[in-house]
């Protein structure tokens, strides 16, 4: 099957603009999910320019003017998202979805109305906010979906007491026992109280950044694209000091072994500190690096 070409990334003056844009946003005190999210897209996606980024806004804003005012309880609000969204604009996801970077852009998925779990949950929580919902995301293990009503506190509460939609299936609304098996798919574990906090909007960004590394993990010619989901992630205020070793590789996968060397140094500094034998693994690495320079 031939998979389709992702779309090309921008200039570098542009990416530098999108990524101090980026690491302002996720600062801020109240990051907004869609604009973090849009600018993602603006990093792996050059045509997505300024005006580009506007008319996403609108179209979100557009969905949300359609919903009826106010539908009442958690559940009128998911069954009157999943009328509109699912049925009637039709997003919805499909497993080939999965093999197009284009299902992890949000201005790509508002197009085409198709995308990952994660993505149509962003284009629900969104639309469902502009209108006042009780709305948030829910980071299942293998499988993100939305939830109506009152957030839950920690320990997550009972499901009885609010909704779960998967917008991946139309926004098809779950059951308990719904949930429980999706993540009994996902992982093989049972549902813990724990999943269903809800996933705060820099949690659910390094999700979709995860989803884009891993797509270009499996596709070598891609590294330019592992690279720059790598880069974003560590713009995040948290995030795991092994994106530097993610980042050191790609660099030394991509011929700049100078760079990548270094940054497998630095990285084997702050290793050594907990663990020797793997510090002396990734110095092992940035000589090798550096003897491809001979």
């Amino acid at each position: 099957m031939r998979h389709p070409h992702p779309p090309q990334p921008p200039s570098p003056e542009r990416s530098a603009e999108l990524r101090r844009r980026f690491a302002e946003e996720a600062r801020s005190e109240r990051p907004d999910l869609a604009t973090l999210c849009l600018l993602v897209g603006a990093e792996g996606d050059g045509t997505l320019d300024e005006a580009g980024l506007d008319a996403a806004q609108v179209e979100l804003d557009r969905l949300a003017g359609q919903l009826p005012f106010r539908p009442g309880t958690p559940r009128a609000w998911a069954v009157a998202l999943r009328d509109l969204l699912g049925g009637r604009y039709g997003f919805h996801g499909a497993g080939a979805d999965y093999q197009r970077l284009e299902s992890s852009l949000l201005h790509e998925v508002l197009r085409r109305r198709r995308g990952l779990p994660i993505l149509l949950s962003v284009v629900w929580i969104e639309v469902a906010r502009r209108a006042g919902a009780p709305v948030y995301g829910v980071a299942l293990p293998g499988h993100f979906v939305v939830g109506f009503g009152a957030e839950p506190g920690p320990g997550g509460g009972s499901l009885e007491e609010r909704v779960l939609v998967d917008p991946f299936d139309g926004g098809r609304l779950l059951s308990g026992q719904d949930a429980e098996v999706l993540v009994a798919g996902a992982t093989g574990a049972k549902l813990r109280p724990s999943m269903l906090e809800p996933a705060a909007p820099l949690d659910v960004v390094a999700r979709v950044l995860n989803n884009v590394r891993a797509w270009a993990a499996r596709r070598p010619e891609q590294s330019a694209v592992g690279l720059w989901a790598v880069e974003l992630a560590l713009l995040l205020p948290a995030h795991s000091a092994r994106l530097r070793y993610e980042r050191a590789r790609l660099l030394v996968q991509r011929g700049d072994f100078l760079a990548g060397a270094g940054e497998l140094e630095a990285y084997a500094e702050v290793v050594g500190a907990v663990d020797d034998d793997a510090a002396e693994v990734v110095r092992r690495e940035a000589r090798a690096a550096r003897a491809m320079l001979n």
